[in-house]
């Protein structure tokens, strides 16, 4: 038999062992809890039947005062069980209901109160008022203690009963215990056992092998590529060792190409703590400003004035976030190839001049000028994402001059393209940092001169513009400015609104 068979065979035995085991304690705590349960019942009935016992006495206790003073306000107890009786009759029945003798027992109380109420009770309170010596005489007593006894009698009947029920079905309960109990016991000794003899099992014939194999594993950590095990052992021990030796053959002939992987891994390690920190700086900022401004209009009362204005920071701000989050979506969908683009008519000089009005505001210190030709300039695309290239165009000319001056919008169409230009006077970019700057999240020296940004805009932006079918780039001088410009291919005229100041040859316009 081999090593994988014994141990197979060795396995199920103790698994029926364990779930016999296993199975006898479930058993008696099934038992202990049906017990538990029939108990509770016990006590429910019990109880309801006390209560419903203490009713009747309330009933003659009344009826007693009444009959014997004349006066209705004796007759309070009488009253009050009386409204209270039908709910309690069934509880009584309801709980009662478990054993069919006890609810045929519990029947038969109901009925004999009921009798007591309709033949005695009733007839002796409208008789009061009529002759009240009549209603206190031996007769009329004797009949009512005859009835009450009797339903006494048959509470005391019901309870011993029931009490007997309960005792019973605990010795029961008790007994299958026991046995289930006793049954657990022995499968757990036998289990045991088996565990031993399976211990000395694997420690004669695995432990042995299987210690070799560590060793080996261990020199093999250790940088000794070159140690290989004896092909020695049962058919399973045998496989293992030579795919012990197989392993080392293929760990020693990888070692260089994992070399090589370690030094990737640590440039995207260095780039991934560079994202972290780039992430967490521009979510910080915006973030502080939604939740300390929120928190503001929450505790404060302002006047509309002021609550506008902190209410557009606050959009401005989660904007901002939003814009950051829809960056690092756009990364990943052109990762995956998920990247879809719509294909209709633009008009990049509408665009151009929708864009250069959202950004006219963005900074005081800036003078943003459009330039546009008199005609439209059609190019085939997706209007949202050609607005995207355009805007982190603007917003990087803006963001890279912080001492101000002016920014150059342009749009004109030659030679079957038409062609963008965004021109700032800003820092400019170092020629050796120009190979890299449409790379995922280089900022240069962006970052040390406290400008925020992810690095991202330009890469998503070279994305979209090679998806239209076009091209992107830039002439920059460090300390110089930047000009910025990207190239699509024209189509036929894109009907659009004329536009009151789009007459003349060409205009220029400054938008503070």
């Amino acid at each position: 038999m081999s090593l994988a068979r014994r141990m197979l065979v060795a396995s199920v035995v103790l698994a029926v062992l364990v779930a016999g085991a296993f199975a006898a304690l479930i058993v008696a705590v099934s038992t202990l809890r049906e017990a538990n349960e029939r108990e509770a019942r016990s006590k429910d009935v019990t109880q309801a039947t006390l209560q419903l016992e203490k009713l009747v006495v309330d009933l003659e206790t009344g009826l007693r005062g009444f009959t014997l003073t004349g006066n209705r306000r004796f007759l309070q107890p009488y009253t009050a069980a009386l409204t209270a009786l039908p709910e309690r009759q069934w509880v009584f029945l309801e709980r009662a209901s478990i054993d069919s003798n006890q609810l045929r027992r519990a029947t038969q109380i109901t009925r004999l109160i009921g009798r007591y109420l309709d033949d005695y009770a009733k007839p002796v309170i409208d008789l009061v008022p009529e002759s009240s010596d009549a209603a206190r005489s031996a007769l009329v007593t004797i009949e009512g203690k005859r009835q009450t006894d009797a339903i006494r009698g048959r509470f005391g009947r019901f309870l011993a009963e029931e009490n007997q029920l309960a005792r019973s079905a605990a010795a029961t309960a008790d007994r299958r215990s026991d046995r289930a109990l006793a049954v657990g016991a022995v499968g757990l000794g036998a289990s045991t056992l088996l565990i031993v003899l399976f211990g000395i099992l694997l420690g004669r014939a695995i432990g042995r092998p299987v210690r070799a194999v560590a060793s080996g594993a261990s020199r093999l950590a250790g940088g000794d590529l070159s140690h290989r095990l004896p092909t020695e052992g049962p058919g399973e021990l045998g496989e293992l060792t030579r795919s012990f030796n197989s392993m080392a053959e293929e760990v020693q002939r990888g070692h260089d190409e994992l070399e090589l992987r370690n030094a990737k891994l640590r440039e995207s390690e260095r780039l991934k703590t560079e994202l972290i920190s780039i992430v967490s700086h521009e979510l910080r900022t915006p973030l502080a400003s939604v939740l300390g401004f929120t928190s503001l209009l929450l505790q404060r009362d302002f006047d509309p004035q002021a609550r506008r204005h902190y209410l557009g920071i606050v959009d401005a701000q989660a904007r901002r976030l939003a814009a950051l989050l829809e960056d690092f979506l756009d990364v990943q969908r052109i990762e995956d190839g998920r990247l879809e683009l719509s294909q209709v008519a633009v008009d990049m000089a509408s665009l151009l001049d929708e864009q250069a009005q959202l950004y006219r505001a963005q900074s005081p210190k800036h003078r943003l000028l459009l330039n546009l030709p008199r005609d439209s300039l059609p190019v085939l695309g997706d209007p949202n994402r050609l607005a995207q290239v355009v805007g982190n165009l603007l917003s990087n000319a803006i963001k890279y001059s912080p001492e101000g001056g002016v920014v150059e919008l342009a749009g004109e169409s030659a030679n079957g393209a038409v062609r963008v230009r965004v021109r700032d006077e800003g820092l400019g970019i170092a020629s050796d940092q120009q190979s890299r700057i449409f790379t995922k999240f280089f900022r240069g020296e962006a970052g040390a001169s406290g400008i925020g940004g992810t690095g991202l805009g330009l890469a998503v932006s070279r994305e979209i513009v090679e998806a239209h079918g076009g091209r992107i780039g830039f002439d920059s001088e460090a300390g110089a400015g930047s000009t910025f410009w990207l190239e699509l291919p024209a189509a036929a005229a894109v009907t659009a609104e004329p536009q009151e100041d789009r007459n003349g040859s060409e205009r220029k316009e400054t938008l503070a």
